[in-house]
């Protein structure tokens, strides 16, 4: 999936129609992590430092898409793009598409950036509108997408604007860049023992990357809520703990199928229960194999958290995606904090340890080991469609490298 990159084409006195991925927690109107403003300043400073004109579209949460909403402004995150850039950040307007944004674009200067407000403030921007895009489109004479946390989407500024500019660059972003490196490349030919870890709340979220992972890899580890619709499956009883049973058919199906093709996955042993689903309320009990009726399993257990850890501990290329329970609270985090400090052992002995984005990203910040880790992906979503080989319809319509 190699695609031509911004610092590929000459982009002096030409408008660089942006695609960045701003959308960022807020509490009480300010940043709490600016990760994703970060990722995207290699690519902001490479068009302006080149001469070029930085015209940054984005979004932000999920306004209703009536008009202007204050609490999911894109201002803060222009403010905070301007302390890290050392340079003023324009932020013209309370519509990305009205006269006042259009006139603050044809007004730039070389080296300029201007921050438009959300798109998503729009519904033609989620429901794919070709006109909408068009407009987004007639501000740049070169499309770039850096917005890899959206690239799974079809979203207007993500498909139909680059297509509005054909016959224009159309290029990828130093962080896209980065992510296809690493979600693709590297794990398309990776160091053994290779090593998939894989958790969260649901199994219809992460089947399509199981049955695909399970062929390239030696071994599969599966926690979260995700893995009680695999126990159930094997007959298992599992309290009351979350099963999807519409997906019980799928989990079966995986089970024969890392049979078939000699991956070893691995299913908690054990597990830390609750008979509430909270953090300082219930009954809170370890169980050896079955859970007992009216506990839910919150984590993974001591003895899971050694045998996934030696396994990851032998490890030559692991990717993550998913924690091992409610790592939010403190008595059902140990499991995600256990997997994410194996992994960041593994990698200084050498390993390559890929983690896709969103909780999985968020446990390896809080358990302060993202900086010990190879690669620590800006998408969630995204991370885990291409760990799926699903279509990536933003992705696609770029120039090929």
């Amino acid at each position: 999936m190699a695609k031509k990159t911004i610092d590929q084409i000459e982009v002096s006195g030409k408008s660089v129609l942006t695609r960045v991925d701003f959308n960022v927690p807020l509490e009480d109107g300010q940043i709490t992590d600016d990760r994703r403003i970060r990722a995207a300043c290699a690519t902001i400073k490479s068009i302006c430092d080149r001469g070029g004109r930085a015209v940054l579209i984005a979004h932000l949460g999920r306004p209703a898409g009536e008009g202007y909403e204050k609490d999911y402004s894109l201002q803060v995150c222009a403010e905070r793009l301007s302390e890290l850039l050392s340079k003023p950040v324009q932020f013209p307007s309370q519509d990305c598409v009205d006269e006042t944004a259009a006139e603050a674009v044809n007004a730039m200067s070389d080296g300029d950036v201007v921050l438009l407000e959300n798109l998503r403030f729009h519904k033609d921007e989620k429901r794919g509108d070709a006109e909408f895009a068009a407009k987004l489109g007639s501000y740049g004479d070169i499309y770039c997408n850096d917005a890899f946390g959206t690239s799974h989407r079809s979203d207007a500024s993500m498909v139909l604007t680059p297509k509005s500019m054909a016959g224009k660059p159309r290029v990828a972003g130093f962080l896209i860049k980065q992510e296809l490196m690493f979600l693709s490349e590297r794990l398309e030919s990776p160091e053994r023992p290779y090593v998939a870890v894989l958790g969260g709340a649901k199994v219809s979220d992460k089947i399509g990357a199981v049955e695909r992972l399970i062929p390239k890899t030696d071994a599969v580890l599966i926690g979260g809520a995700m893995a009680y619709t695999f126990l159930a499956a094997m007959g298992i009883e599992v309290g009351a703990s979350r099963v999807e049973r519409d997906r019980i058919a799928d989990a079966k199906r995986m089970i024969e199928l890392a049979a078939i093709e000699s991956c070893d996955l691995h299913l908690p042993k054990d597990h830390v229960c609750s008979t509430e689903f909270a953090e300082r309320a219930g009954d809170i009990e370890t169980f050896d194999g079955a859970i007992q009726a009216g506990y839910m399993g919150l984590d993974i257990g001591p003895k899971t958290q050694g045998e996934f850890c030696r396994v990851i501990s032998r490890a030559r290329t692991i990717v993550w995606n998913g924690p091992m329970g409610v790592f939010e609270w403190i008595p059902f985090s140990i499991g995600t904090q256990q997997v994410a400090d194996a992994m960041a052992e593994a990698t200084e002995k050498g390993a390559i340890s890929v983690v896709g984005g969103g909780d999985s990203a968020a446990a390896a910040a809080k358990f302060n080991v993202e900086h010990r880790l190879t690669h620590v992906s800006t998408g969630g979503g995204a991370s885990l469609a291409i760990l799926a080989g699903d279509p990536m319809p933003a992705l696609d319509v770029l120039d090929e490298g």
